[in-house]
């Protein structure tokens, strides 16, 4: 009888160290009946897209009584500076993790430290080299680069000399995009690259890549841009170098569209794809989902949206500011409160 209850206390024992490994470390946090603790990593403030998709998200919360708080860290674009941010976050016992990862490969001990410790990790607008999540929404960087690319070959009849203006290295958001234009053009051997760089999707940056390029090459029939401003950088360096403008891909920031507008009288086309900055509320209710014990997809793409010459009276905002990005679920009173033009 003694026996039979030590073989019963010792698997009793087991059963319980069995069920802790496997729902972690974590105390604290949320449940479905108080709400949830969600950790919200701003990624990057450095251009107004990260911003806006910030704010989406602080709108997506105000509407969603199932988030008991959220608690924000700010990275800075710093890859070092978002592993201590995420380190802080499993400290604080969140029940999610939503963040945008500034490298694909660096995160991933302590994404899968996060998991190990119960908490949902969420994966927003950028992926890693891993499997160390619970859920991934985005719109597909490769399938980003690749409509663009696709459209402004056939702008130029499969044949011309086009630049390359990527964003940031080592971003999967960029490396991704990269990737599939130059695909696509590989495919088409009469389209030659002349000249590719980064121009960290910043307009200032892109307009002075693109004056060296065009002073470089007399012949550029094209533009594979990955961003508004640099699009917009792009304009700027062939008016000033007296160029005639070329077909151009670009993104839907509003102060793009607001030019693309002004200059389509005078024949100038382009292709605006989007990454829309409500994908934050997607991965706010993934989490909600996941901590619920809802079925989910894990990886989340969402089809690239455009905009073509057709509906670009559709998406241009000629009273909003030009920082602000056409695909928005935010009111024109909070566009407005966030940018000013």
């Amino acid at each position: 009888m003694k026996r039979n209850l030590k073989i019963l206390l010792a698997a009793m024992i087991i059963l319980m160290v069995l069920l802790s490994a496997c729902g972690g470390d974590k105390k604290g946090g949320g449940s479905a009946k108080d709400g949830f603790v969600i950790g919200y990593d701003i990624y990057f403030v450095g251009n107004t897209w990260s911003v806006q998709l910030w704010k989406e998200f602080e709108s997506a919360v105000a509407k969603n009584p199932k988030v008991k708080e959220v608690i924000y860290v700010d990275s800075g674009g710093d890859v070092q500076r978002q592993i201590a941010n995420l380190e802080d976050l499993i400290t604080s016992k969140v029940d999610a993790i939503i963040t945008t990862p500034n490298s694909p490969t660096a995160l991933i001990p302590v994404l899968t430290k996060a998991q190990k410790a119960g908490i949902k990790v969420i994966l927003l607008a950028a992926t890693i080299d891993g499997d160390c999540y619970d859920a991934l929404v985005t719109v597909n960087d490769y399938d980003f680069g690749k409509v663009g690319a696709e459209w402004l070959v056939e702008q130029l009849g499969g044949k011309g000399n086009v630049i390359v203006l990527d964003g940031i290295a080592g971003i999967s958001v960029s490396d991704d995009r990269s990737r599939a234009a130059m695909d696509v053009f590989k495919q088409n051997p009469d389209i030659k690259v002349i000249a590719q760089e980064f121009g960290s999707w910043d307009y200032a940056t892109a307009k002075i890549i693109v004056a060296d390029m065009l002073a470089a090459n007399t012949r550029i029939d094209g533009v594979q841009s990955q961003g508004g401003a640099m699009t917009m950088g792009a304009i700027e360096a062939f008016q000033a170098a007296g160029r005639p403008l070329v077909p151009m891909t670009s993104e839907d920031n509003n102060g793009f569209l607001k030019l693309w507008k002004q200059l389509q009288p005078q024949g100038f086309t382009s292709i605006a794809c989007a990454k829309p900055t409500w994908l934050t509320e997607i991965a706010l209710e993934h989490a909600i989902k996941l901590l619920e014990g809802q079925p989910v997809y894990k990886d989340f793409n969402l089809p690239v949206p455009v905009i073509t010459d057709a509906d670009l009276d559709k998406f241009v905002r000629p009273d909003l500011s030009d920082s602000m990005w056409a695909n928005t679920k935010l009111t024109d009173a909070q566009l407005k409160a966030i940018f000013t033009n």
